[in-house]
């Protein structure tokens, strides 16, 4: 894999997976990312969430309690072995103090075992699985910008109201799939509505005629797309293509701000999603949207921007307990608000789970947008607890 040196006036070392250990100051505070870097989900996250992190790093001036921050970075090829093992080996040689994770719920189980076992922080922001915060959660994960429940708690919920009653599912075939397709179905369910059937696709598909066909014959009123990325881009247009969006609604269950930049107004016009952020939503927001276009040329996904305050909000936390020892950082980080361009009163719950509002919204025709990348209207704003729900009581750390 090809590797550089990403510099920000600080040292930050990018790092790949056959990369061998480089000397650090035993001083430097480690943050890590693993993440997809040119696969399905790449877009998403990706480098825009290593340029987010880079910011975050600057403007917070490049060091904490004396120590030079540096940053490492690998692509998990959407595989947990690979992720599993880099996690392993930053823990053990390159001293990581906290870890990042982006898309891919399967790769995050299986890198949430090995680092709670090192006892370090770990930032869950592209991998949507409840289960992190629930059966697989651990001491020292933190679930910062959605998960199914809120995506579920939202779209379903709108749709449904609305009118889809009857649902089939194109389901993205690994663990971020059946956790996206069971949220929803359960929110579908307790609005009085019915779930006809699903069909299982592998990930990067390029054909996805057979699993329409499916669809169609279902009858179904909605078609829920529990994909993300690429997929989800690609299986919309090939419904639109095969004219099934003429007789069934799509639901996108996991939609980015880039996957509509990508799709066009046209295509993606009146889809409804839920999303955590959104870059024109305030000054705020507007000021770090802007920012972060100046470099990358396209505005954050809420990811990215989840990227910049998770470090910040990680950062902030170890100048205050004086320390990067993980039970300290994790003690100050569940008793402190969040209050940034991302959110404001956010709190990280027992069960490691940030809570935070999250927005359901419809996308604008192109008569409707009045400039570039003006994409969204708010239908509705959720706050924290309806959108993600009370503590379930599957995560041991979590009071019952």
């Amino acid at each position: 894999m090809k590797l550089k040196l990403l510099t920000i006036g600080l040292t930050v070392a990018l790092t790949g997976l056959t990369s061998a250990p480089q000397a650090r100051a035993a001083s430097d505070v480690v943050i890590g990312d693993i993440d997809d870097l040119q696969g399905v989900y790449s877009d998403n996250s990706g480098v825009g969430g290593i340029e987010a992190t880079k910011m975050a790093i600057a403007d917070f001036g490049g060091s904490v309690l004396g120590r030079k921050i540096v940053l490492l970075s690998a692509d998990h090829q959407n595989k947990a072995d690979i992720g599993a093992s880099k996690a392993r080996e930053w823990t053990d040689q390159r001293g990581l103090n906290m870890l990042l994770a982006g898309a891919n719920t399967g790769v995050a189980i299986a890198m949430a075992k090995i680092i709670a076992a090192k006892r370090v922080p770990y930032f869950v922001l592209g991998s949507a699985g409840a289960s992190l915060v629930n059966e697989d959660c651990t001491a020292y994960t933190v679930q910062y910008v959605y998960n199914t429940t809120s995506l579920a708690n939202g779209t379903a919920t709108a749709i449904v109201k609305s009118g889809g009653k009857t649902w089939f599912y194109l389901t993205a075939d690994y663990t971020f799939g059946s956790q996206l397709q069971a949220a929803a179905s359960k929110v579908v369910e307790a609005n009085g509505g019915k779930n006809l059937g699903s069909v299982r696709v592998p990930l990067s598909t390029s054909d996805f005629s057979s699993f329409l066909l499916q669809a169609q014959a279902s009858g179904a009123q909605v078609l829920g797309l529990a994909n993300a990325g690429d997929d989800f881009i690609n299986s919309l247009k090939s419904a639109n293509e095969f004219g099934l969006t003429q007789t069934m609604k799509p639901a996108g269950l996991l939609v980015f701000v880039n996957n509509i930049d990508g799709l066009g107004l046209k295509t993606a016009q009146g889809l409804y999603l839920t999303t955590a952020w959104y870059w024109d939503s305030n000054a705020e927001t507007r000021a770090f949207g802007q920012r972060y276009f100046d470099t990358m040329k396209k505005y954050p996904s809420m990811i990215q921007s989840g990227y910049y305050s998770a470090t910040m909000t990680y950062l902030k936390a170890v100048a205050a307990a004086g320390t990067t020892d993980a039970d300290k950082v994790m003690t100050e980080l569940k008793k402190t608000k969040i209050n940034d361009m991302f959110t404001k009163g956010g709190y990280i719950r027992a069960d490691g789970l940030m809570i935070h509002d999250m927005y359901v919204m419809q996308v604008k025709s192109p008569q409707e947008s009045k400039y570039a990348w003006d994409y969204y209207k708010v239908i509705k704003v959720m706050n924290g607890e309806e959108a993600f729900g009370p503590i379930t009581g599957l995560c041991p750390l979590a009071p019952k």
